[in-house]
């Protein structure tokens, strides 16, 4: 097996020598991977920055989201990453546990300024930025004001449990086959939405084992399958929807939590008469306004790129807030910097103005490479608490047995550094 510093070295080596077999024309060639709607219109960009940059030129290279995680791994393995590359928050701490990330260094230690905290604190690894927040989202509540009108709610309540008596009075009003709120059982968003708000931590004992058993976190699942037990969300999984839009539109259901992106669907897919009829909220917590997971993808910049200063300079560029509101007008995607929100386009939007608050309030998730793989695991046995299967002691104490199994590693790898 080769030592991960040996084939950090490998591939630094590979990068130079394949920029050193292109055209000598003293061009620095970077290549950029950009992700689904992102890698789409990224490209629009590039002619002003190449023209802020004569010797540098950018290809940027879209990728589909659904390959991108393992394609990344893939290039690691392979010594063939590109320069600088979109990637999930999610993926930081796995991609900087193998030492695929260059650190900020103190040159670019400025674009660590004007930041959401919670979303640049997902990009720390140590205490140190090893990727750069690019543009930011989160989940709240899209909803339709016309109905909670007629239930006799003019806003959406702030605490559960005015929300939930929102829900059921939304529910009498619709009438026989509705629902208030529509949660995906094959989605785990929601319940990790819910569990955020308590004052106990996800995991314990420096993210070695679960917590999910914690009175914060069962107070979460208690609440999440109240809505089921009560008959206010359907138990179905997003498969078993026909269209989303079509039954948001006809009253099916009035609350359902996503993200930024769906501003754009629901301005493109709803139909007229519904249009001036929906609006976004922020989520409701145990007491009073609550805590989002803070989302989107940031910037990063392989060590095992040869480009190193060029690279860090694509990444201010992007990370500038007035190109970032120009983003914004070509993706919908919100801005990283919140000085990029005073922009007319941003600003004005009524639609974007509740993002802005809730991601103020986000809470990061533990940064430990298993983490997507926890909250799968943490998804199904919900799913199966709603079904009946487990109570939600039981559920708490089995989401807790899986989450342990998957961190085993993990707690070896620290417990063999302290006897170091």
């Amino acid at each position: 097996m080769i030592h991960r510093r040996a084939a950090l070295g490998l591939m630094a080596g590979a990068g130079a020598a394949l920029g050193g077999c292109g055209r000598q024309d003293g061009i620095t060639r970077l290549t950029f991977w950009a992700m689904g709607n992102e890698g789409t219109h990224v490209p629009a960009l590039m002619p002003d920055f190449e023209a802020a940059h004569p010797g540098v030129r950018v290809e940027v290279q879209p990728q589909p989201w659904s390959a991108a995680h393992q394609k990344l791994l893939t290039a690691y393995a392979g010594a063939s990453l590109p320069d600088v590359s979109q990637v999930g928050n999610t993926w930081v701490a796995e991609l900087a546990a193998i030492g695929a990330l260059s650190p900020t260094p103190d040159v670019a230690a400025d674009l660590l300024q004007d930041q959401f905290p919670a979303v640049l604190e997902t990009n720390r690894i140590q205490r140190r930025a090893v990727a750069t927040p690019w543009y930011v989202d989160t989940r709240l509540l899209f909803y339709r004001t016309d109905l909670l009108a007629r239930a006799g709610y003019g806003a959406v309540p702030t605490d559960w449990a005015e929300w939930k008596k929102a829900m059921q009075a939304v529910k009498r009003a619709g009438g026989e086959g509705t629902y208030a709120i529509l949660l995906p059982v094959n989605e785990f968003e929601q319940l990790l939405t819910f569990g955020l708000q308590g004052d106990q931590p996800l995991l314990r004992d420096r993210d070695t084992r679960g917590n999910f058993a914690s009175d914060s976190f069962l107070a979460a699942l208690s609440f999440y399958r109240s809505l089921f037990d009560e008959g206010l969300a359907p138990v179905a999984s997003a498969s078993q929807i026909s269209n989303v839009w079509t039954e948001f539109a006809r009253g099916w259901f009035s609350f359902y939590f996503s993200g930024p992106w769906t501003i754009g669907d629901m301005k493109a897919r709803l139909p007229a008469a519904v249009q001036p009829h929906w609006m976004t909220a922020g989520v409701p917590g145990p007491t009073g306004p609550g805590a989002s997971a803070p989302g989107g993808s940031s910037l990063a910049v392989f060590r095992a790129s040869p480009h190193q200063e060029a690279a860090w300079k694509l990444v201010r560029y992007l990370s500038d807030p007035a190109v970032q509101a120009r983003f914004n007008g070509l993706t919908g995607s919100l801005p990283a910097r919140p000085t990029a929100w005073s922009a007319p386009a941003v600003a004005s939007d009524p639609y974007i103005a509740p993002f802005r608050a809730q991601l103020a309030r986000a809470r990061s998730v533990p940064k430990v490479p298993e983490w997507e793989r926890i909250v799968t695991e943490m998804q199904i046995v919900a799913e199966r608490m709603v079904r009946g299967q487990f109570t939600v002691r039981e559920a708490g104490a089995e989401i807790n047995r899986r989450a342990n199994r998957l961190l085993e590693k993990r707690r070896w790898m620290l417990d063999q550094g302290r006897a170091a």
